[in-house]
Order: structure tokens, then C-alpha cells, then sequence
């Protein structure tokens, strides 16, 4: 599945989140990450990503589709994390 993921965290969890998310997907934008995820590795990130909140003030926001190419995707401006994977 292709997922779009966005955090908003405590100061002092941001560099974890963002260590954690990096694992995962692809970093796009500040807090906010996209990339195909199988359900299994979904799960496994969201009980990590729960470790690391406090679930009283932090949130993680996570939109899902079938696959990329139901998602229509338009950048205005700087993009700021190209998802060109050189080898």
C-alpha cells in the first residue's frame, strides 16, 4: 500500500520520530513522509511510533491508498526531498 505520513511532536521526541519514520519511508517535507509499505511493516512502524509519543499531546497522522497511482501529487514550489534513488 502507499501511504502519506505526517507527525507533530514534542520537541524533545521530534529526532526520534524523525529516525523512525526515515526507516520506514521517504522524507519529503519537515514532518511529512510517503512511500509503499506493506500492512505488516504499517503496523510494526505505528506500535514504534507509539513508543515514542506521549498519545496525550503528540499525533501521527497517516492517509492510505491502494497504490501511488491513485493519487494525484502536485508540487508548488521547492520540492524538497527528490525521491531519485541512485545506484
Amino acid at each position: 500500500m502507499y501511504v502519506i505520513a505526517m507527525y507533530d511532536v514534542g520537541e524533545k521526541r521530534v529526532g526520534k520520530m524523525l529516525k523512525l519514520l526515515r526507516r520506514y519511508l521517504n522524507w519529503i517535507q519537515n514532518s511529512v513522509f510517503e512511500g509503499e509499505i506493506t500492512e505488516v511493516k504499517l503496523l510494526e512502524l505505528k506500535y514504534r511510533a507509539m513508543m515514542i509519543m506521549d498519545e496525550d499531546v503528540d499525533s501521527l497522522i497517516i492517509f492510505k491508498t491502494r497504490q501511488e497511482k491513485w493519487l494525484d501529487k502536485e508540487i508548488v514550489g521547492l520540492e524538497r526531498q527528490g525521491l531519485d534513488n541512485f545506484l
